[in-house]
């Protein structure tokens, strides 16, 4: 196929076409007229040799192959606009660009607040979208960066990618209150006779700790999984459950919770956050200041959190 035949426009139709399942609202959102896109929808057809679109009752249809489609047309219409919206320089004073960082709430609890207000300072034109990450998109993290700007996550769950190490914490044993077993310190014993919450579990994303309790003869009884260490109070407060949670996060945990936290019995492999992008992003101005304003906001938390009397 020569990519250099194909019209760009056909591709920003085959994209409403998917989204919408209706020409009408389709040529309603490109600003078209209905014929124009019903014209665009015929060649399309012809090119795939499928009805993409077809009548069901009153309504339209994708047919198998659509489907199949969607999901790797949207990847290519964020990838043209990627493409189109990079610039060899970067004014935040006066840009409108979009970026999409994926972040666990972990991580947004402790750098969002100040993301959010250097960006409302410097680059009040400039939209930062964050939206959560899963082990599926963990284990595909090369690709998913290629559309996404930035990942944050901790090291250990991605390879071959550049990064950029932000801040460090500790990996704390989190239990209730009047846990009727652990008092203030834990055994292996007490690791393994007791269920467990754990987050972003996975072939791949699966926390250290784990790893190495795994590692150390320990058989965790898993019993709830969740995807949101905000989460994880909920599940711990009023049972006799144990939750890996990391040491930044506990007085928000803690809040509203009869909770308390007890220290791991083996020497935890420290938790490095890191913030992970694709090769093709190294030295392109918009996404270095980017870079620059995580790092700054990460910074300073750690600064903050030193200035904190004890």
């Amino acid at each position: 196929m020569n990519i250099a035949n194909l019209n760009l426009n056909l591709l920003t139709a085959l994209d409403a076409l998917l989204r919408e399942r209706s020409v009408t609202n389709a040529a309603a959102k490109l600003g078209l007229s209905q014929p124009a896109l019903s014209a665009s929808l015929a060649r399309l057809r012809r090119h795939f040799n499928d009805p993409l679109l077809v009548r069901v009752g009153n309504a339209y249809e994708l047919t198998p192959f659509a489907e199949q489609l969607r999901e790797r047309t949207g990847s290519a219409m964020a990838g043209v606009e990627r493409v189109f919206s990079v610039a060899p320089t970067f004014d935040p004073a006066t840009s409108d660009r979009a970026f999409s960082i994926l972040v666990a709430d972990y991580s947004l609890s402790v750098i969002g607040t100040g993301v959010s207000q250097i960006v409302a300072g410097r680059a009040p034109g400039v939209r930062v979208e964050f939206h959560p990450h899963t082990p599926q998109l963990i284990e595909r993290a090369e690709e998913v960066l290629r559309e996404a700007d930035a990942m944050i996550l901790p090291r250990g769950f991605a390879s071959g990618l550049p990064h950029l190490d932000l801040f460090t914490d500790t990996w704390v044993c989190l239990v209730d209150v009047d846990h009727p077993t652990i008092g203030e310190t834990a055994t292996l014993a007490d690791l393994a006779s007791n269920p467990w919450v754990v987050s972003y579990r996975s072939s791949s994303a699966f926390t250290p700790p784990m790893r190495q309790m795994e590692n150390l003869g320990v058989d965790v009884h898993v019993q709830i999984v969740v995807e949101s260490f905000l989460a994880i109070p909920q599940f711990v407060v009023g049972t006799d459950r144990i939750a890996l949670v990391q040491e930044r996060l506990v007085p928000m945990l803690q809040r509203g919770h009869s909770l308390r936290t007890v220290p791991c019995p083996f020497d935890v492999i420290p938790l490095v956050e890191a913030l992970w992008w694709h090769p093709s992003q190294q030295l392109e101005p918009g996404h270095a200041w980017l870079r620059s304003i995580i790092l700054e906001a990460a910074q300073d938390v750690d600064h903050v959190r030193s200035s904190v009397p004890t």
